[in-house]
């Protein structure tokens, strides 16, 4: 599990990320007041946004909201070991959907969750796939700059234009709404990654398919 900064959303957080300003690992004092899990506000920034990437059937009853990072190892973990185990039993079935919403760590994360923003809903899941998967191979580096770089010749490989790239990385709208997505966990009191809502209750940190399966099933009795 891994600590962050957050990012204000907005035109400075965007600036700030132009100027290649990385971010840090203790919370922001200046950020949104957090709000209780079981509150009626919490409720509304767990429900479905627009623009959010949804994983299962919309209509099913119990739903996994997601916060990760794709420079995370244990978010990667997650996506590549845990996530797979679970999907055919409950997600196929339409038990169970999955909402992923970023909350990048890092400026090389944010770059990465734009050009998959950018790749649009067709595509995006299997892309979450592909990043994760590939994480050892572009994530490694301290270099932020080296690492997108690293990622965005794997992501040109799996069909991605060059400039369809530039054009993405360059498009602040596409930041923002990343930015808006980490805000609204922010509200939500995430702070690390991967955090998990499972229908409004929080999960911090590694996770069993064990463990999952147990809420799972406890919830849809």
């Amino acid at each position: 599990m891994r600590n962050i900064l957050i990012v204000a959303a907005g035109v400075v957080a965007v600036a700030a990320i132009a100027a290649g300003v990385y971010f840090g690992t203790r919370p922001s004092s200046n950020g949104p007041t957090p709000v209780a899990a079981a509150s009626p506000e919490a409720a509304a920034l767990l429900a479905v946004q627009p623009g959010d990437h949804v994983l299962g059937k919309p209509e099913a009853p119990i739903a996994v909201v997601e916060y990760a990072s794709f420079t995370c190892p244990h978010c990667a973990h997650f996506n590549t070991q845990i996530l797979p185990k679970l999907k055919e039993k409950w997600f196929d079935t339409g038990k169970v959907k999955l909402v992923y919403r970023d909350f990048p760590l890092d400026d090389a994360a944010l770059k990465a969750a734009q050009l998959l923003e950018c790749a649009g809903n067709e595509r995006y899941f299997a892309l979450v796939d592909f990043v994760f998967a590939s994480q050892p191979k572009w994530a490694a580096t301290a270099d932020p700059a080296a690492a997108i770089e690293d990622l965005t010749k794997l992501l040109r490989v799996a069909g991605m234009s060059e400039s369809f790239i530039k054009d993405c990385l360059a498009n602040e709208k596409v930041a923002n709404t990343v930015l808006n997505k980490q805000r609204i966990g922010q509200q939500l009191g995430v702070d690390s990654t991967p955090t998990l809502f499972i229908n409004g209750q929080q999960f911090k940190g590694a996770r069993s398919v064990e463990e999952l399966d147990a809420v799972f099933s406890r919830l849809a009795q």
